[in-house]
Formats: structure tokens, sequence, C-alpha cells
């Protein structure tokens, strides 16, 4: 990548970068185009788009009821209640 342009795009995402950072990044910003070059060249054709390179199924458990008893366990073991409501102390 050009000097000029790193350094306009650098200016539009509000960077600040001496001249030690712009040489480094330029290197590096013109490795990575190389690679993406490279990979424009691989023949994909034939091949479907995909979401995830690994295709699993979702793992979901159905949605049933639980224990019916479940609340009435969890009331059992708070410390203070009035009815089926917990109590809980007063915030200012």
């Amino acid at each position: 990548m050009d000097k000029g342009e790193l350094i306009k795009t650098a200016t539009l995402a509000k960077l600040k970068l001496d001249e030690k950072e712009v040489e480094k990044l330029a290197l590096e910003v013109s490795a990575m185009l190389e690679n993406f070059s490279l990979m424009m060249e691989a023949d994909i054709d034939g091949l479907e788009p995909t979401t995830q390179t690994l295709q699993q199924e979702n793992r979901t458990r159905s949605d049933s009821p639980g224990s019916s008893n479940l609340s009435n366990d969890l009331l059992e073991r708070v410390p203070e209640r009035e009815d089926r409501f917990i109590v809980i102390p007063n915030v200012i």
C-alpha cells in the first residue's frame, strides 16, 4: 500500500501515526493485500456459500415445563415471605 493512501486512510479513521508507524503499517497492509489477491485466484466455482465453517445443527432442548413444585421449593427456601411473595428490605 502506498504511504500516501495509508496516511489518507488513517486520517479518515482519525488515527495519528508517526513516520515509524506509517512505514511498519504500510508493509503489513501490503502483505495483507497480497494475501487477499492470492485468495482471489482460488477456484471457487461450484462451492456453496456457508455461514459457518462447521455444519452443525443447533443443540437445543425441548421446551417443556419443568417440575410444578419448583416455585414452591424456591419459596420454601427464602428467609422471609408473605403468602407467595418474597419480603425484601426497603430500599430508598
